[in-house]
């Protein structure tokens, strides 16, 4: 199997060989209950936790849809649904992210530390071979593979403490405002566990119900994961070679171009009185719609050497020593795909060229 095979069908858990020999065996595997290839002695609905979503309505809705598109079975899904209990932490969580509520100047140092960039070096120390094979394959840098893992859980050390499916169940019943997206990645998460070996009743993850070292929720598993070690089983959660390869599989679909500018810092060079209309462009759609040309008329200039025929998206931000302009091209359009948030892409961005520098000082 090829390290860059998509994972939009069942993986086979078996050699090709193995398959052959023991067909009769897998079958029987395959057409095992949901949740008894989970654990034993956690199927039985009379497990149901005092505050379960058996009982509530969307979750009843939810199974009779699942079951009428004939997948999965009604009892399978009680019982799964029977353990799942609300989390208002997950509910008080998703209301204040820190992308939404922090200044730049108050996000960035989060993410842009010594020990972050001392974790990087070290984990590029071990998986070098790995993340130069990622780069070479995917197109991607091998600087934003390491960024975004370590962004998101310190290089795979801090994966989440919620139950995935409490994270999904919670979100797609209780919280209205993206129920509807809650719900499908709860229909997704249900696949995970024949395709990607994942117990569906321990895993855990973020309030948002991703996981593994790259944080992937349940729909980008499924579609963009790879098996990057080719041993016939893709695992995010603890194998960080499959994670590098997924992180870069998930960019080269997104639009990833190899070697092209991320963002630039930019000036403002325009009279005070007409910053006014620049500010009509700054901090909108995350999607570049003006060019670099649009912009330098408008008096912002990059800092760095930018075509003007490429398309930018400006930002205006609150740094630590005042306001800061820049300028995002399509590849940090590319990083905002991961998580739609301006904040969150130039961090990346700004960890991946400080373990840059760090490891490649030439």
């Amino acid at each position: 199997m090829s390290g860059n095979q998509p994972f939009g069908k069942v993986m086979p858990y078996l050699s090709p060989s193995s398959v052959q020999n023991s067909g009769r065996r897998l079958a029987a595997f395959l057409r095992l209950p949901l949740l008894c290839l989970l654990a034993a002695g956690t199927t039985q609905a009379e497990d149901t936790t005092p505050d379960s979503y058996l009982a509530h309505p969307g979750a009843k809705a939810f199974i009779d849809e699942v079951v009428q598109e004939g997948q999965f079975k009604r009892p399978d899904l009680e019982a799964l649904l029977a353990s799942a209990s609300r989390k208002d932490s997950i509910l008080e969580a998703i209301a204040r992210p820190a992308e939404k509520t922090r200044t730049w100047a108050e996000y960035r140092p989060i993410f842009i530390t010594q020990d972050r960039i001392d974790g990087g070096i070290d984990f590029y120390k071990t998986h070098a071979a790995t993340l130069e094979k990622a780069e070479k394959e995917f197109g991607v840098s091998r600087y934003i593979i390491m960024a975004i893992i370590g962004v998101e859980t310190r290089y795979g050390k801090h994966k989440g403490n919620y139950r995935v499916i409490d994270a999904l169940a919670t979100l797609a019943f209780d919280y209205p405002p993206r129920a509807p997206f809650f719900r499908n990645e709860l229909k997704e998460f249900l696949h995970l566990q024949q395709e990607a070996h994942i117990n569906l009743l321990t895993a855990k993850g973020s309030y948002a119900g991703a996981m593994g070292y790259p944080q992937f929720i349940s729909s980008s598993y499924r579609k963009w994961a790879v098996d990057f070690d080719a041993d016939q089983r893709i695992d995010l959660i603890d194998n960080p070679v499959d994670a590098i390869g997924s992180v870069g599989s998930y960019f080269r679909a997104h639009g990833w171009k190899d070697g092209a500018p991320v963002v630039s810092l930019a000036r403002y060079m325009g009279k005070e009185e007409n910053e006014a209309t620049l500010d009509k462009w700054v901090n909108q759609d995350l999607l570049p719609v003006h060019t670099v040309a649009d912009f330098r008329k408008a008096g912002l200039e990059p800092d760095q050497a930018v075509a003007d025929d490429q398309k930018a998206t400006a930002l205006k931000l609150e740094g630590a020593d005042g306001i800061e302009y820049w300028l995002g091209l399509n590849n940090f359009y590319v990083i905002t795909r991961y998580n739609r948030s301006p904040l969150y892409a130039l961090s990346v961005y700004q960890l991946s060229e400080a373990l840059r520098s760090k490891l490649n000082p030439s």
